[in-house]
């Protein structure tokens, strides 16, 4: 099956005051180039990726988003008992000194105890990620599986495409084979024309060098090489885009072989129908390899 490497998919989640969200995208890239934005602190999650998405990418250029928040909450707040005791120590000596001086003060309350610095204090927040790491972990097949499930679905697209290109560009193939057969009798008539003129200012000449010549002439325009091999790039094409497995290479090099083909088709046309048909070759081709450059 092809799968593109054009895809995109995303996720959301929450855990306690913690909420986060997924976002991995990719395109077309000559090798696999991954890359990650996680926050600190979450371990094991960044190796988990790589090899989730290692197991199903084999080209593109893959970004993977990570952003969690966390809700800030009003803390509980408890006493810091040596922060008291150190208080209350405290109020001890004042009321022992003023006694010595004959001062006397009222009591302080509980009220102005807890009003004292640091005496209630939040309580500590765990700041162990375990829980939260566990739940990102869980949610990594699925963020990565709705991912390829993408890839797969725009691979069934392009490979309709695609598989439409090579039914044209056999079609092509043919009518080419049948304007070659058409311009021959035209063909054979401008040869002889050309030759008869040349003979015709020439009092000597060697039968075996004209022979030569003319040989040479009717290779130069033969394009039956030039279909044969358009027909078997087209069978070749189909195979690829039925066989299992990435294939955007092979793909990628047999388009450029097609190019290549059609060029020389319209360069030995010398005929208005088969160089239409060349042109129209060489627009095909040139459709089918901007599908070609996203499929895997």
């Amino acid at each position: 099956m092809t799968h593109s490497m054009t895809a995109f998919a995303s996720r959301t989640g929450a855990l306690g005051a913690a909420t986060w969200s997924w976002e991995m995208r990719a395109v077309n890239a000559r090798g696999v180039d991954l890359r990650m934005r996680l926050p600190e602190g979450l371990d094991g999650v960044e190796q988990a990726l790589r090899r989730a998405v290692g197991a199903v990418v084999t080209r593109g250029n893959v970004t993977v988003n990570l952003r969690v928040n966390h809700e800030e909450t009003a803390a509980e707040l408890v006493v810091d008992e040596a922060r008291l005791d150190a208080v209350l120590s405290a109020l001890d000596q004042i009321q022992d000194r003023a006694f010595a001086k004959g001062v006397t003060l009222a009591q302080p309350t509980a009220a102005d105890v807890l009003g004292q610095r640091g005496v209630l204090v939040p309580a500590k927040v765990d700041d162990d990620n375990a829980e939260l790491v566990k739940v990102l972990l869980s949610e990594i097949p699925e963020i990565v599986g709705a991912f390829n499930a993408m890839r797969k679905s725009e691979g069934q697209a392009l490979q309709t495409v695609v598989r439409e290109q090579i039914d044209q560009i056999a079609s092509l193939t043919r009518d080419a084979a049948v304007a070659a057969q058409e311009r021959a009798p035209q063909a054979r008539e401008n040869l002889a024309t050309a030759l008869n003129r040349v003979m015709e200012d020439i009092t000597e000449v060697e039968e075996a060098r004209v022979a030569q010549e003319l040989a040479l002439l009717a290779i130069k325009n033969d394009v039956t090489e030039e279909i044969d091999r358009l027909s078997a790039h087209v069978q070749a094409a189909r195979d690829l885009i039925n066989a299992d497995g990435p294939v955007g290479r092979k793909l990628d090099f047999l388009a450029q072989e097609f190019n290549r083909e059609a060029n020389t088709l319209c360069a030995k046309a010398q005929s208005p129908a088969l160089t239409a048909i060349g042109l129209d070759l060489k627009a095909v081709i040139d459709q089918m390899r901007e599908q070609i450059q996203n499929v895997e």
